[in-house]
C-alpha cells in the first residue's frame, strides 16, 4: 500500500479549524484510493512562541525534512507576536530552508459562488499564478539605521539571481505548455524598476525563445491588476516576482468570491525537500473559536498536495466534490452567505466522495 508522511501544522487561529477538517476529507479519499496518509501534527504556532521563544524547536527543520509534504493551516497571532517575526522565523524560513521556489496559485471561480463579476455572466475565470518564493523582494536583506531618530533609515534590498529567475520562468513556461491554450503573462515594472525588472524581462525573453508554442504577454503589474478586473478571461498563466504575486493573488482570491477560498502550494519541483501545501486566509483571529471558518481553501490545498505526491485521481475528486458543494449552494459558511460550520461543509465534501 502507497504511504505519504505529512508533516501537519494547524498554526494559529481557523488553521486550527480548517486543518482538521481537510484532514478528514483527505483521509477519506486516501481510503477510497488505497493509499495512507501518515500524518504527525506538530503544535508550532505563536503560543508556542511565547512559552519558547521560538515559533519552533532547533531541529524543527529536521524534523519537518523527513516527512513528504507539509499541510499548514496558518500562521499569526498579532495579538501576541509580531507579523514579521511569526512569518519569518516560519513560513518564510521553511520557504527559503527547503528552496521551495515555486508559489502554485490557482485562481478559479467555482460555480455556485457569487464573486463580484458575478452580473458578467458566463464569465470564465481560471487561472493559474506562478510566483518566485523564496528570493526577490522577499529575500529578508537589508537593515535599519538610527532607529527612532529624525534621520532614520531602513533599507530593504531584492534579490534576482539568474538560476532563480530562469527556474521560475521555465516552471511556468512548462505550466502554459500543458494548459490548452498556451498563453504566458509576465508581470514586471520594468518601466519603474530599471535594474531588477528589466533583468527579469530579459530572462523572460530568453527562455521563451525554448517554448514557441508559448505565446507570451508581458504587463506592467499595475495595468495586469486592473486587467484581472476589466477582462479576467484573457489571462491563464501569470508569472510574477515574489512580492508582485503575493498582491496579485489575493485580488485573485476577491475575485474568487472569498478569501476562504484561495489556496496555494510552495512547492520544490526536484523534490529534494518536502514541499508545503495552505489556505492562504491567514490566521482569521476575528472569527477563530466559533465553528464558521471555511474550510474549502483547506481542502483546496490538500487537492493540490495530493496531486503532487502523485495521487492523482484522488485529487481530482476531492476537487469535484468540493465543486459540487459548492454548486448545490446549500452547505456554505457565512462568508459565503450560508450558515454552515466549517465541520458541516467539510462533511459535506467527504460525503460527495462515497
Amino acid at each position: 500500500m502507497r504511504r505519504h508522511s505529512i508533516a501537519v501544522i494547524p498554526g494559529d487561529g481557523i488553521g486550527k479549524e480548517v486543518t482538521p477538517a481537510a484532514m478528514m476529507v483527505l483521509e477519506r479519499a486516501a481510503r477510497r484510493h488505497g493509499f495512507v496518509l501518515d500524518a504527525e501534527t506538530y503544535p508550532w504556532n505563536c503560543d508556542y512562541y511565547v512559552e519558547t521563544g521560538r515559533m519552533m524547536p532547533k531541529d524543527g527543520l529536521e524534523k519537518l525534512r523527513r516527512h513528504d509534504a507539509i499541510f499548514l493551516g496558518a500562521l499569526g497571532n498579532p495579538a501576541l507576536v509580531p507579523d514579521h517575526i511569526a512569518l519569518r522565523e516560519s513560513l518564510l524560513l521553511w520557504r527559503q530552508a527547503f528552496d521551495l521556489y515555486i508559489n502554485l496559485r490557482p485562481v478559479k471561480v467555482l460555480p455556485g459562488i457569487p464573486g463580484p463579476l458575478k452580473e458578467r455572466p458566463g464569465l470564465s475565470v481560471d487561472m493559474v499564478f506562478i510566483r518566485e518564493n523564496s528570493e526577490g523582494e522577499y529575500a529578508g536583506i537589508g537593515g535599519r539605521l538610527r532607529q527612532g531618530g529624525d534621520d532614520e533609515v531602513a533599507i530593504q534590498t531584492t534579490v534576482f539571481t539568474r538560476k532563480g529567475v530562469e527556474r521560475v520562468m521555465r516552471y511556468a513556461f512548462e505550466e502554459a505548455r500543458r494548459r490548452p491554450r498556451k498563453l504566458l503573462a509576465c508581470a514586471t515594472k520594468s518601466n519603474a524598476l530599471n535594474y531588477t525588472m528589466v533583468f527579469w524581462d530579459e530572462v523572460c525573453a530568453e527562455v521563451a525563445k525554448e517554448y514557441p508554442d508559448v505565446e507570451v504577454r508581458k504587463y506592467h503589474v499595475d495595468a495586469l491588476a486592473a486587467r484581472m478586473i476589466s477582462a479576467p478571461e484573457t489571462l491563464d498563466v501569470v508569472v510574477t516576482s515574489n512580492l508582485f504575486g503575493d498582491i496579485l493573488t489575493d485580488l485573485g482570491g476577491a475575485l474568487q468570491g472569498s478569501l476562504g477560498l484561495p489556496a496555494g502550494g510552495n512547492l520544490d519541483p526536484e523534490r529534494r525537500n518536502p514541499s508545503l501545501f495552505e489556505p492562504v486566509h491567514g490566521s482569521a483571529p476575528d472569527i477563530a473559536g466559533r465553528g464558521i471558518a471555511n474550510p474549502m481553501a483547506a481542502v483546496w490545498a490538500g487537492s493540490l498536495m495530493l496531486d503532487f505526491l502523485g495521487e492523482t485521481e484522488a485529487a481530482r475528486e476531492v476537487m469535484e466534490a468540493l465543486e459540487a458543494v459548492a454548486a448545490e449552494g446549500r452547505v456554505l459558511t457565512p462568508d459565503l452567505g450560508g450558515s454552515a460550520t466549517t465541520e458541516e461543509v467539510a462533511k459535506a465534501i467527504a460525503d460527495k466522495l462515497g
